[in-house]
């Protein structure tokens, strides 16, 4: 639980590591952190350092008030097993970021059918300007390099080290954070 007015600092302890974040409003679940309306109002698909984030209500969520990288993703959905058999073609995959999030945030009453798009902090996705296609290259984050965010409402903060080779240079890390 993040309270309004509390940071939370999410630390790349050793370089190259995605963390996927999710919040929802700690007094109602049914609103959450939304991708599309943040980038509707933002005007940008690359967040940073006083961007303001908003739920699928149109209300302020959180804002980044101190960004080390500046490059971040909030197109793609978290990693999840059928993404690794689609993807990676894995017979028995792992859960992935999907799972976590969904483990982490089934004590407060929130499931699969309510975790959407997550903001894929450090994580680096080009778009190509003219055919749209994405790629997910390695992130540009360093050991140590980190992102603020302070909350503007009361939050419910699901937050899990990626496990997508793609997203983390094909090699697997911790991530850190730290409530402020």
């Amino acid at each position: 639980i993040l309270r309004k007015g509390q940071s939370l600092k999410i630390v790349d302890i050793e370089g190259e590591q995605v963390a996927d974040l999710m919040c929802y409003n700690l007094h109602d679940k049914l609103e959450y952190l939304s991708s599309g309306r943040t980038i509707d109002y933002a005007g940008k698909i690359y967040l940073t350092t006083g961007d303001r984030f908003y739920s699928n209500r149109s209300n302020e969520m959180f804002t980044i008030t101190d960004d080390e990288v500046g490059r971040h993703d909030f197109l793609l959905t978290p990693c999840s097993a059928e993404m690794f058999r689609k993807i990676y073609g894995h017979a028995q995959p792992h859960h992935g970021c999907f799972g976590n999030l969904c483990m982490a945030l089934e004590p407060f009453g929130i499931n699969g059918d309510q975790v959407p798009v997550t903001f894929n902090v450090f994580m680096n996705v080009s778009v190509d300007s003219t055919s749209g296609k994405i790629e997910v290259l390695p992130p540009l984050s360093k050991a140590g390099d980190h992102l603020v965010i302070k909350a503007s409402m009361d939050l419910i903060v699901g937050l899990t080290a990626c496990s997508a080779g793609m997203s983390n240079n094909f090699s697997f890390k911790p991530i850190g954070y730290e409530i402020i």
